[in-house]
């Protein structure tokens, strides 16, 4: 058996690595963080997008019948989506208008939980998370709104 004081420094040991892990993570810079979360959403529309246009028929057969949406005829619906799907990854990857873009696939992820695959709600809850994130903390450094903000600001850039 381990005498009370040995236990007690090995535990002090651990406690000590623990504390250093977590403080080395709070130091990662919320630019490294908002990158992948802009390519990761950037990717499931363009992809999204891609798949639309492969096989146009298709995808307008899709929204007559299955993706039926109240008040937006189909063929509408349909080029609205493949719009949105096409621009807002090329704007995300980019960083421009990171907040605006945010906002709209907010919007289109909720229309798609609601009306379309209200079933894949693990899935848009999983972007819905990352979108809320760059709503509110912007695109990072790493970006054309940072360097838009800094050419512009006659303050220091903080938050983009």
């Amino acid at each position: 058996m381990m005498p009370e004081s040995q236990s007690a420094h090995r535990s002090s040991i651990l406690t000590d690595r623990i504390l250093r892990a977590v403080g080395w993570l709070e130091r990662v810079p919320y630019t490294v963080l908002a990158l992948p979360l802009r390519l990761a959403i950037a990717t499931v529309f363009w992809n999204s997008a891609m798949t639309k246009l492969a096989d146009w028929n298709a995808a307008l057969e899709l929204f007559r019948e299955d993706y039926r949406l109240p008040l937006l005829p189909p063929e509408l619906a349909a080029y609205l989506a493949v719009s949105i799907e096409l621009t807002t990854p090329v704007l995300l990857v980019l960083g421009l208008a990171t907040r605006p873009v945010a906002l709209v696939l907010l919007g289109m992820t909720t229309v798609i939980e609601v009306f379309v695959y209200p079933q894949a709600w693990p899935t848009h809850i999983q972007w819905a998370a990352m979108l809320l994130v760059l709503l509110c903390r912007g695109a990072g450094k790493w970006s054309l709104d940072y360097l838009l903000y800094r050419r512009f600001s006659s303050s220091p850039a903080s938050r983009v």
